[in-house]
């Protein structure tokens, strides 16, 4: 088998990550060497690869499916918003600068296609397939002339494209039938056929609809796949963390212990990889809600105060809401409170911010013995070493440099010597990402919450975040081999789109 695909979808968060993710697990699993890309993603969450480079964090979930490493080369282009009107660009897993929304669009994208079939090529020279995602929606015509992931892709580089339409948002015939109508001659012969994806209740009351949908456009439908609970892992933006929806959405192990554990996370601006709390939301008994009231501290056992793009920003906010005072009393109080990469920034003594903010001197909340400047270089790791008597594994991403002058170290090697972050009291402070996904870890730091709250919570003996995530990705790959037509997708990604496929008028504007 040698080909690829392209993912694309009526709209954000149609499904084309997890969509993209099944049909790599299912790939997998036929003996099919596969990989995922995406050349360009805009995204708060994101990871680092063993060769410490920078992806989206859908493309590293990706990687999962088809059991193989992350690199740089499935998402050669990475934009982390800064605001509403930049974002950093990240190319090749590197920061290379700001840019203005116009800025990007109005040449610096198009300068980027070149690399991003570049890095395409590559993959499909290793693999025997890739499995692209589109980004938005491919019928964006106010930025086809520049666009590198849709139908840009997919022209350049001869895949076919199957749209992905989420109906249980209502108006997926329209969408299916607009996204291809919107389109010129040209990328109109890429798009394959649609994919209806979240779909409840008896397909037989769809299919007149799939068959009409067929005689309007000449293209079919590949398959309609069921609505599921939880499966989201790894979303792109938003708040609607992964596993947290499998926790509270489906039937889930009651606690080991007499109490659960509720953990309050801070709703900072331009939050960064709020998966981290998925390895907390997936234990039994512990409940995560995220809070923007200084009120919905009071009976929280465990506050977290999240990565941010915007640390000082995410400071002035927790200031202006009242949340700044409640954490200060709280660590006062010695009631557990922990801060992860800017979070641990902000409970810091002061902040030195010519870089992200470019304001200088701010006056961090005080609470830990911390100094952080930033610097231009970002740092981007994968480390590892020990906490609390237990292994634990991260990653770092961040522009701040801490000088930690007191407390007690909170990650250590293997010596005792310090390696991240600090705790004094009942307050913590790290800069890794991820590091709760380590399971003896996080239930050694539960039962040093729990103790601290008086709650007489138990953690799970048997949790494995690994094996849940794995678990999630297995019920991906079933959804495409249950209800997708696996024979014509397989001829999809082998042989390209049908040829002879109808122009839909009126096409792309000109």
């Amino acid at each position: 088998m040698s080909g690829g695909l392209l993912v694309a979808g009526t709209t954000s968060d149609a499904g084309k990550s997890v969509v993209t993710a099944g049909i790599c697990r299912w790939l997998v699993r036929q003996g099919v060497k596969v990989a995922p890309f995406k050349a360009q993603n805009m995204s708060l969450n994101s990871f680092v690869t063993t060769e410490g480079a920078e992806i989206g964090r859908a493309q590293a979930m990706q990687a999962q499916a088809c059991r193989i490493e992350p690199t740089a080369l499935m998402n050669p282009v990475l934009l982390k918003p800064g605001g509403e009107q930049s974002s950093q660009v990240v190319l090749l897993g590197k920061p290379v600068g700001e840019l203005s929304a116009r800025g990007y669009h109005g040449g610096r994208q198009q300068q980027l296609l070149g690399t991003v079939l570049d890095c395409l090529e590559q993959l499909r020279g290793t693999y025997d397939a890739v499995i692209c995602e589109g980004a938005g929606s491919p019928a964006e015509i106010n930025l086809r002339r520049t666009d590198i992931v849709n139908m840009g892709i997919a022209r350049n580089a001869g895949l076919p494209v199957l749209v992905v339409g989420d109906i249980d948002r209502g108006g997926v015939f329209a969408s299916f039938f607009g996204t291809v109508a919107l389109l010129s001659p040209e990328d109109q012969r890429c798009v394959a056929g649609f994919l209806v994806n979240k779909f409840r209740g008896d397909v037989s009351l769809l299919e007149p609809g799939l068959d009409m949908l067929l005689g309007l456009t000449g293209r079919r439908t590949y398959g309609v796949l069921p609505f599921r609970h939880g499966l989201g892992i790894d979303e792109e933006d938003g708040l609607r963390v992964s596993l947290r929806g499998t926790v509270r959405e489906s039937v889930v192990a009651p606690p080991v212990g007499e109490d659960v554990l509720r953990v309050a996370v801070c709703a900072v601006p331009l939050m960064s990889n709020f998966t981290d709390v998925d390895a907390l939301a997936a234990e039994p008994g512990v409940v995560v809600r995220f809070v923007d009231r200084p009120e919905e501290l009071s009976d929280a056992d465990l506050v977290i105060v999240p990565g941010t793009r915007g640390t000082v920003r995410a400071l002035e906010w927790l200031r202006e809401r009242g949340l700044a005072d409640a954490l200060v009393r709280r660590a006062a109080e010695q009631r557990p409170v922990l801060g992860i990469c800017g979070g641990f920034q902000i409970l810091g003594e002061h902040i030195e911010d010519d870089v992200e903010s470019r304001r200088g001197h701010v006056d961090g909340l005080g609470i830990l013995p911390v100094r952080v400047r930033f610097a231009r270089e970002k740092t981007l790791t994968r480390p590892s070493g020990e906490a609390l008597g237990e292994h634990v594994e991260g990653y770092e991403i961040h522009h701040g440099v801490a000088d930690v002058t007191g407390g007690t170290p909170f990650i250590s090697d293997d010596k005792g010597h310090s390696l991240d972050g600090c705790r004094v009291g009942q307050t913590w402070g790290t800069h890794w990402h991820g590091s709760l996904e380590s399971d003896g870890f996080r239930r050694a730091f539960l039962r040093e919450v729990a103790a601290a709250a008086g709650r007489r919570f138990v953690p799970a003996p048997d949790t494995s975040f690994a094996a849940l995530r794995e678990e999630q990705l297995d019920q991906l790959g079933d959804l495409i081999e249950q209800h997708a037509d696996t024979d014509a997708l397989w001829r999809l990604i082998e042989s390209g789109a049908p040829q002879g496929l109808p122009f839909i008028p009126p096409g792309a504007p000109a």
